[in-house]
């Protein structure tokens, strides 16, 4: 398992939050055009569980992992993307309840799907929020340097932290 886990989960909300409008979008022109509804919405229903699912698992590992950070990076900031972290599992949540209604026949199928639009955009922008939250821990607070030793090695050894190898070998960078 990647150490710390919290940055191998992260982007899978949010790439999903990315596609979601667009999923929702092109299954409602498929309903438009005559397809089966729950048959067209059912992707939106499986791509909004995996968002709720994948910002779920993004919450609990970066609760997980926040009192290393917590060392080197302003709490201001660790409470401002854990609560657009937060919001986000929340809003995917609403979502995810929403486009189960969407599987729901007639009138009421018709009107959750509908709604499901413009709450699928909300959900990007607060997703693009959470997302631009935690490049600012990690880029302009150093958050990864929780995780390093003072020779930017990888506190656990992680190839995926080091630095500067090929340079103390003599070697190019890519």
């Amino acid at each position: 398992m990647p150490h710390p886990l919290h940055p191998a989960v992260v982007h899978f909300p949010l790439v999903l939050a990315v596609l979601i409008p667009f999923v929702v979008a092109f299954s409602l022109l498929v309903i438009a055009r005559g397809a089966s509804a729950r048959r067209a919405w059912s992707l939106v229903l499986v791509v909004a569980a995996g968002l709720a699912l994948s910002a779920w698992v993004a919450v609990e590992t970066g609760e997980d992992q926040g009192e290393a950070v917590e060392a080197v990076v302003p709490e201001s900031a660790i409470e401002r993307h854990e609560g657009a972290a937060e919001t986000l599992l929340i809003s995917s949540l609403v979502l995810l309840v929403i486009t189960a209604g969407g599987m729901a026949p007639k009138e009421l199928g018709r009107a959750a799907r509908v709604v499901a639009a413009p709450t699928s955009i909300v959900l990007l922008v607060m997703a693009f929020r959470v997302g631009d939250s935690g490049g600012q821990l990690v880029y302009t607070h150093g958050a990864a340097s929780a995780y390093t030793n003072a020779d930017g090695a990888g506190s656990r050894g992680d190839p995926f932290l080091r630095r500067g190898e090929d340079d103390e070998r003599g070697g190019e960078h890519d």
